[in-house]
């Protein structure tokens, strides 16, 4: 076992120091109350005054609904003078019940005109279906958008060859079928025959619309 030198170990003197030290605080505290009694106390407190508020209660008010506005005043119509009535006829408007009364004249009924679909002979567009095809305008709002397809137009050809009306079967859009409708309106037939006379037909032609690429 290894044992510290009494003159070397610091711990040794640790309680002495100590109690020594405590001695000399005690008689410095003693020296200090026996010539110091008295301690100079504060010249005074400054107390600040507190701010009194008065806080008033508002009543809550109801909006009262407004009064409608009054109505406009009406706008004053010069009344006629004597002179303008008596300018004025006034006929008798009652009616006589025994008076005859002539009935009204009869409708007259319009003859329907009446198109063949099926003849001997069909209508030929002179010059062929060509023909009604460079006679087509291409929209250009279809050339724009890439529109393509077949437009169906059912023409109605009288005895003369002339076409007179047009309906739209089925179609594109984007302005092909008015284009169609006005080229086969502009196109001159050779008229249908049925028992070698000249007949109204009807007939069904299609419209082709390409792009050139």
């Amino acid at each position: 076992m290894v044992r510290k030198n009494p003159k070397v170990d610091l711990k040794f003197k640790y309680q002495k120091t100590f109690e020594v030290s405590l001695m000399i605080a005690l008689a410095l505290m003693i020296v200090a109350f026996k010539f110091f009694p008295d301690v100079e106390k504060p010249k005074g407190i400054l107390a600040a005054q507190q701010e009194i508020v008065d806080v008033e209660d508002i009543e809550i008010t109801k909006q009262e609904n407004r009064p409608p506005p009054p109505p406009r005043p009406p706008i004053p119509i010069e009344a006629p003078t004597d002179d303008a009535l008596d300018d004025i006829e006034i006929r008798d408007t009652e009616i006589n019940v025994r008076e005859e009364v002539a009935p009204p004249p009869p409708k007259q009924e319009e003859e329907e005109e009446v198109y063949f679909v099926a003849v001997e002979d069909l209508p030929e567009p002179i010059g062929g279906i060509a023909a009604i095809q460079r006679a087509v305008v291409y929209p250009e709002i279809a050339k724009r958008a890439g529109v393509e397809g077949t437009v169906f137009i059912e023409a109605f050809v009288d005895e003369s060859g002339s076409v007179t009306r047009t309906l739209v079967v089925k179609g594109i859009g984007a302005g092909c079928d008015e284009a169609a409708q006005e080229a086969v309106m502009k196109t001159k037939f050779k008229p249908g025959k049925q028992r070698g006379k000249p007949v109204k037909v009807r007939m069904s032609i299609p419209i082709r619309f390409r792009l050139q690429k």
